[in-house]
């Protein structure tokens, strides 16, 4: 890695491990809000709708923030909303407001993902720094619930959110500190040419990334929704976060309702599939540079992996076997996500990818609550051994996205 670009690269780490946090204090205050505010589940569960709205708009304006002001000018405004936000739910607000703010909380987190994404997309490497990027999203979201759990044995869950919020502020300072400042007429981010990039595509994509700053936020959004790479891309990213968080949500109620296992060991091979899912991001992709694979051929590797442990889960009698199941299919899941935004430089004009990285980033948000909540509702009616029947289709409609995905590139797996 250059020099000049470890900082950012390092600050970008640290970053998605504070976002990884974010995503594991929430359910653990989850309880303390409800007892609180005097509301019952379905009531707080609005905050889930919020929340996500909030990150799909962040998604949608990825691009035209980036283009106009720069990663460290979007960055900066994307950690100064989460700080200002955290400081007023410090302030215990009425429930009304509440759930409101927590729709900007899901803004400042949506623009820290996708700008953080579209700036490492942007270097040498991209894919393994992608991997490593939400790798570190993983280890945040174990700790997460630790600390939350902690704090609350002494104090009240607004200390939580001031907490995050203080924690916040060097992220900021980091910020504006460590990525460059943009100089008048610089384009946006743009990933290295990669293998199979003609002359007279590169001349047009540095052409387009020229006049990138002048396109209004509209078309710059209309343009990226017109590519099929982008789309597929973003269906690809709308179906992994699905059955990602399907598995995640309702694994531990799969092993105790349909394969009896007792509830201590459950929860223990939940915790089993998210820490699989982290350790394949680490690993992954390393082992795949030193093989020699392409991108192509450690995703369809990877998917595969993912197939054949959910049909393993599934099929086998032994309860014990579906509960190791559950865990390899999270280390095969892991490297998906990050692996598919390192390509979105591959699946449109450079002056777009920005915007494509959002709109990506935004649709697997729809995807992680849409299919969760749809295998929830079948399991409703029929019980939850559907769940993993489910999973088996989402990872065949993995392999149904990925395939012209596939196609559209050539470049070889980053080395570590």
């Amino acid at each position: 890695m250059r020099r000049h670009v470890r900082p950012p690269v390092l600050l970008s780490y640290v970053t998605f491990v504070f976002i990884g946090i974010n995503a594991g204090v929430n359910g653990v205050l989850l309880p303390a809000q409800m007892a609180g505010y005097g509301v019952d589940r379905a009531t707080i569960g609005i905050t889930f709708f919020t929340g996500s709205a909030g990150f799909v708009l962040a998604g949608l304006c990825t691009g035209a923030l980036v283009n106009r002001f720069g990663v460290r000018i979007a960055l900066v405004t994307g950690g100064g909303a989460y700080v200002l936000a955290g400081l007023y739910l410090a302030t215990r607000p009425p429930f009304g407001a509440f759930v409101l703010v927590l729709l900007v909380v899901g803004f400042a987190i949506g623009i820290l993902e996708s700008v953080l994404n579209v700036y490492l997309t942007s270097l040498p490497d991209a894919t393994a720094l992608l991997n490593r990027l939400h790798a570190f999203f993983g280890v945040g979201a174990l700790s997460g619930p630790v600390l939350a759990a902690w704090i609350l044995g002494f104090a009240s869950w607004t200390t939580v959110w001031l907490v995050m919020a203080v924690a916040c502020v060097p992220l900021v300072t980091g910020f504006l500190a460590a990525y460059p400042r943009p100089q008048r007429g610089d384009p946006p981010p743009e990933a290295p040419e990669a293998p199979g990039v003609s002359g007279a595509t590169a001349t047009h994509r540095a052409s387009d990334a020229g006049a990138a700053a002048a396109a209004p936020a509209g078309g710059l959004l209309r343009g990226a929704l017109r590519e099929r790479g982008v789309l597929f891309g973003a269906a690809m990213l709308a179906v992994y976060v699905g059955l990602e968080l399907g598995v995640g949500g309702w694994g531990f109620s799969y092993l105790v309702q349909a394969r009896a296992l007792p509830e201590s060991f459950a929860g223990y091979s939940v915790s089993g599939y998210w820490l699989g899912l982290t350790l394949g991001r680490f690993l992954i992709s390393p082992v795949a540079s030193r093989m020699g694979a392409s991108v192509a051929t450690m995703m369809y590797a990877c998917l595969a992996g993912v197939t054949a442990a959910a049909m393993l889960a599934w099929l086998s009698p032994a309860a014990v076997v579906a509960s190791v199941a559950l865990v390899l299919l999270g280390f095969f899941l892991g490297p998906v996500f990050p692996t598919t935004m390192a390509i979105a430089p591959q699946l449109t004009r450079a002056s777009l990818v920005p915007t494509a990285i959002g709109v990506m980033n935004a649709a697997s948000v729809v995807g992680g609550a849409a299919l969760p909540w749809l295998v929830g509702a079948i399991a409703q009616g029929a019980g939850m051994w559907v769940l993993l029947p489910f999973t088996v289709t989402l990872a065949v409609l993995q392999f149904a996205t990925w395939w012209p995905l596939a196609n559209r590139i050539r470049t070889p797996v980053s080395p570590p």
